[in-house]
């Protein structure tokens, strides 16, 4: 597939392909979020950065199911105390016109509900998780926490299949800083969500 003029589309390559970050989008030729939502279906994720258009491929079964297991553990010890809500992409997270996200699963406390819009997030969430893939690696890892940093996401966590591990981020001043990292026989437990003991192995069983 070859993208239109302007437009990044990132194609599946392997972990140590990353490649450069490209030269940000100039004022007149940024693309806004009433722009992208003219955009025909294509099964293609679309993302903004700060104006630039960014095509992911539909992701595959085995990324869908750890995303599947996750959300279900993360809204079932939400619900039960009432801590607010979980959501799963696609689900547009608009932090300002000019960049609008779609994370594999995110989290929102309960007084910061406000923020939901009829169609889509008007905000930072308070947690956003990306599982790893190899059309996503570099955006996930180096872009995407970037812009999560600025606009005040509290926590990150990454979700690697192919290492069965999972990295816990947090907020310190404007970055995104690693607070801990837990393999397959680890229990994942987090600042933003206590009382929460997730077993990471859980995540990756067939």
């Amino acid at each position: 597939m070859v993208p239109p003029p302007g437009v990044l589309f990132v194609a599946p390559a392997a972990h140590d392909t990353i490649g450069a970050m490209p030269a940000p989008a100039s004022s007149a030729s940024k693309m806004t979020y009433d722009q992208l939502c003219l955009l025909p279906e294509d099964r293609q994720r679309h993302e903004l950065f700060n104006g630039e258009l960014v095509m992911t491929p539909s992701p595959s079964h085995r990324h869908q199911a750890v995303v599947l297991r996750l959300a279900m553990a993360l809204e079932s010890y939400v619900k039960t105390h009432a801590l607010g809500r979980v959501y799963v992409a696609p689900l547009d997270i608009l932090f300002e016109p000019h960049t609008v996200l779609q994370p594999d699963v995110l989290f929102i406390r309960q007084d910061r509900l406000g923020i939901l819009g009829e169609e889509v997030v008007e905000g930072a969430p308070d947690l956003v998780v990306e599982v790893l893939s190899p059309s996503t690696f570099y955006n996930d890892l180096r872009r995407k926490m970037a812009a999560y940093a600025r606009f005040g996401v509290q926590e990150y966590w990454i979700v690697d299949p192919e290492k069965q591990a999972v990295e816990l981020y947090s907020l310190a001043g404007d970055q995104l800083r690693l607070q801990r990292s837990f393999s397959a026989g680890d229990t994942l437990e987090s600042p933003l969500l206590p009382g929460l003991r997730l077993p990471v192995r859980s995540l990756f069983e067939s």
